[in-house]
């Protein structure tokens, strides 16, 4: 065999390794995204967040967020059904923008955040239904129980399917929420009285989440 011919095979036998190696990536790519069956994801804190917001004093609309919100998400995207939501915001994560005011909300006044570390929901069903308001979305009537200051509570509200995607990071799917509360029932009235901090909280969660 010449030195050309030799050389022509050597190349031919590394193009279809190559071939065959990025097939193998695709395949591989395609098998992960077309899992069926309810799968666990796992809440990314870095890329989720819970914001609030409350009349302040009767004039401004005053907002803060938790920065650590983690729990699971048990969902099926090929049928988007079996969603399943358990989640868990840290109290301490409060940030309000100012430290002295984050000081006061996790005092006894509000969260009390020494004997009530932590904010939960979990999720006990969710039913898809038809959303004028996000068309291009799955909205599901998720019911369940909401524990803030101790106080459980149980809540029915509008959860989002706002994507779905494979990622260099991995399957991917994103959920968002936006509800109201009166926080007195969780026993939470600083303020109430004298109109000074409203009553009605709205809640926003937004959730990415990391198929394991």
């Amino acid at each position: 065999m010449t030195t050309f011919r030799l050389m022509m095979t050597c190349l031919l036998i590394a193009m279809a390794g190559t071939f065959a190696l990025s097939a193998g990536a695709q395949e591989t790519t395609g098998e992960v995204a077309d899992k069926t069956g309810i799968r666990t994801f796992d809440v990314d804190a870095v890329h989720s967040t819970t914001i609030f917001r409350v009349h302040h004093m009767g004039a401004g609309m005053f907002y803060g967020r938790f920065n650590d919100v983690g729990g699971t998400i048990e969902y099926d995207p090929s049928t988007k059904k079996g969603l399943a939501l358990d989640l868990v915001v840290d109290i301490n994560s409060i940030d309000s923008g100012n430290e002295r005011l984050d000081g006061h909300l996790k005092s006894p006044d509000f969260f009390n955040a020494v004997e009530f570390p932590k904010m939960t929901f979990k999720s006990t069903s969710a039913t898809m239904m038809p959303d004028k308001d996000h068309p291009d979305g799955d909205t599901y009537k998720v019911e369940g129980d909401l524990t803030i200051h101790g106080v459980t509570k149980k809540i029915s509200v509008h959860v989002v399917h706002v994507g779905h995607r494979m990622t260099r990071r991995g399957e991917r799917i994103g959920f968002e929420c936006i509800f109201t509360i009166k926080r007195s029932d969780f026993g939470m009235s600083y303020g109430v009285e004298g109109d000074a901090l409203g009553n009605s909280t709205q809640i926003i969660v937004s959730l990415e989440a990391a198929a394991r």
